[in-house]
């Protein structure tokens, strides 16, 4: 696939696409597999690269994963899980993370895991020394090659701990939860991430033979067991891409049914749609998101942990923001750097300044610290169409976002990265009527 999209944009999207399993669920469920003695079956599976990825480093440990595309079904079985060589795992897995979540499986499985160094989008700091710190606490010995990557084992097998996270990380909980299960012993994890993604993760790991609790304090605990079988489920859907194509329908005027889209994961988007202008219709098939006219309204807003505003909505909605009347502020408390996208915005005529400050009232990590995590969007200003390069995932989308609200003719370079996470994205443009190209 070409890296640069030609879009000519000043229309509106209107049409009618369909939504699959959540990007940041079917990656951690399908390294799941590795725990079960026998097959396991995921449904509703998006074509994207991170699917891709992950069957690859599965097959190079020798889980046999077998495809339908059409249907959107994975089927993995891992009885002659071995080592893969460090080499491979590094040459498949890219900028990837999904390596470090392996650990944990194949600890218990084989003994020791080797890892390499890992990227991932360039939002803001993403340590994996909480990953290291967690397998640490279980018992596993991490040894760091500079040349090499990670060396991870556990001669003596891994056992319960207690651990409480000093922000609810969403990625170190699902390490926690895939050594945990299978660990001697009892495990409690305080202050844990308890978005939708995770729930899901810990429903494939119960079906699986896990026992997991959920407390209203934000405290999981896991009863180790000493084997796990295969699992058969059907991955929830993608609220990050239902949200950005809804946020596509406000900011270009038109109206966007996302089939696929479900309400309760969506519902403090959802409020916050409504509060800007927008109109939406919920089916059992679907959202319908549409721009009912009229004038759009500025907002005050803070991301936060579920069930907050996810960090993930942000960026696509600040594009829309730049339509609404008035001054709007965002506070970002998630990550760090997430306002680079910005950047490209201004370039195409928003009027947006970001701040060192916490303009917010929320608790923030980031206050008095040298990030600019705030932003305040001056609206309505007409955008304009101008050359600019893919950032990351979600920045890049919330360009192409713009792009197809501005007037004249975009180029948006990198347009790949966007593959990691949205299913036939290009299909789905055509679909809506966008006057899209790849050059």
């Amino acid at each position: 696939m070409k890296s640069v999209l030609r879009v000519t944009g000043g229309r509106p999207l209107v049409g009618e696409i369909t939504v699959r399993g959540a990007k940041n669920f079917v990656s951690k469920a399908m390294v799941a597999s590795l725990l079960g003695t026998s097959t396991s079956v995921l449904r509703n599976v998006p074509q994207i690269n991170d699917v891709e990825i992950v069957s690859g480093l599965l097959s190079l440990h020798g889980v046999s994963v077998e495809s339908d595309p059409v249907a959107g079904t994975l089927t993995m079985d891992p009885s002659n899980v071995d080592l893969a060589r460090l080499a491979d795992i590094d040459a498949h897995a890219g900028s990837s993370r999904i390596p470090i979540l392996l650990c944990g499986p194949l600890l218990h499985r084989l003994g020791e895991a080797f890892i390499p160094d890992l990227g991932g989008c360039r939002i803001g700091d993403r340590p994996i020394n909480y990953h290291l710190d967690i397998l640490r606490e279980f018992g596993a010995h991490v040894e760091k090659h500079s040349e090499t990557g990670i060396h991870i084992t556990a001669p003596n097998g891994l056992e319960g701990t207690k651990y409480e996270l000093r922000y609810p990380s969403v990625g170190a909980t699902e390490q926690l939860l895939l050594t945990a299960v299978r660990a001697e012993g009892k495990t409690e994890l305080r202050n844990a991430a308890i978005e939708p993604e995770i729930m899901d993760l810990i429903a494939v790991l119960q079906k699986m033979g896990a026992l997991i609790s959920v407390d209203t304090d934000r405290v999981i605990r896991i009863e180790g067991v000493s084997e796990l079988s295969g699992f058969n489920h059907t991955a929830l859907s993608d609220r990050i891409e239902s949200a950005s194509w809804g946020a596509a329908a406000l900011a270009t005027g038109g109206e966007v049914t996302v089939k696929g889209a479900t309400q309760p994961e969506m519902m403090t988007f959802l409020n916050i749609f409504r509060k800007v202008g927008g109109d939406f219709e919920i089916s059992d098939d679907g959202i319908r998101f549409m721009h009912p006219g009229g004038k759009l309204n500025s907002i005050v807003l803070e991301t936060d942990v579920h069930p907050g505003f996810m960090t993930d909505w942000q960026q696509p909605l600040v594009v829309a923001l730049t339509q609404a009347y008035g001054l709007s502020i965002v506070h970002e408390t998630v990550y760090e750097n997430r306002f680079g996208f910005t950047d490209a915005l201004r370039k195409m005529g928003a009027h947006i300044q970001v701040y060192r400050e916490c303009l917010g009232g929320t608790p923030c990590r980031f206050g008095q610290r040298n990030f600019n995590h705030s932003a305040v969007i001056s609206g309505p200003t007409p955008l304009k169409a101008a050359d600019i390069t893919v950032p990351d995932l979600r920045g890049g989308f919330s360009h192409l976002i713009a792009a197809l609200a501005a007037e004249g003719t975009s180029n948006v370079s990198g347009i790949k990265l966007i593959n990691r996470g949205y299913e036939d994205f290009l299909g789905k443009l055509a679909a809506l009527g966008a006057d899209v190209e790849m050059v």
